[in-house]
């Protein structure tokens, strides 16, 4: 399926399934701010004409944060969310980057178990992290000097 940069005219689908994704959903005008972000690579997976899947990339220097990645809930279970953060890092580490982070909620057993296939690791806790329901998110980090080497 194609994975292309998230366009203007993205912005209502991927906005939807943000709400969709997320019990907190980010801000209207978020994803629009971030295309604007010199540091931020915002991408798309599209089926026919459809939004399907959406991630938001930070890349500074040498290192690069998975601030988001949704699958829309009817196409789930498919691999299309490893599909996507795979070109993204692809294309971050093209980039340069050589160090990924993200948080994921604490409690969320399929994130996790996918991250962990790329071979992300724990390394800290962030408490209350999230202000819906006060759940820890786990902060995550993928070094690949350290992967190269296993």
């Amino acid at each position: 399926m194609p994975i292309r940069p998230m366009t203007l005219t993205d912005l209502p689908a991927v906005n939807e399934l943000d709400r969709l994704s997320f019990s907190l959903a980010w801000p209207e005008g978020a994803f629009a701010a971030e295309m604007r972000n010199p540091n931020a690579r915002c991408w798309v997976l599209t089926e026919g004409n459809q939004v399907q899947a959406a991630l938001v990339l930070w890349c500074v220097l040498d290192e690069a944060h998975i601030a988001t990645v949704a699958v829309h809930p009817a196409a789930r279970r498919r691999g299309l969310g490893r599909q996507i953060i795979r070109a993204a890092m692809d294309a971050a580490i093209v980039e340069g980057a050589r160090i990924f982070h993200l948080e994921v909620r604490a409690g969320n057993d399929p994130a996790l178990a996918l991250y962990e296939q790329f071979g992300f690791e724990v390394v800290g806790r962030r408490e209350k992290y999230y202000m819906d329901n006060g759940e820890d998110a786990l902060l995550m980090t993928l070094r690949l000097e350290k992967t190269e080497e296993a």
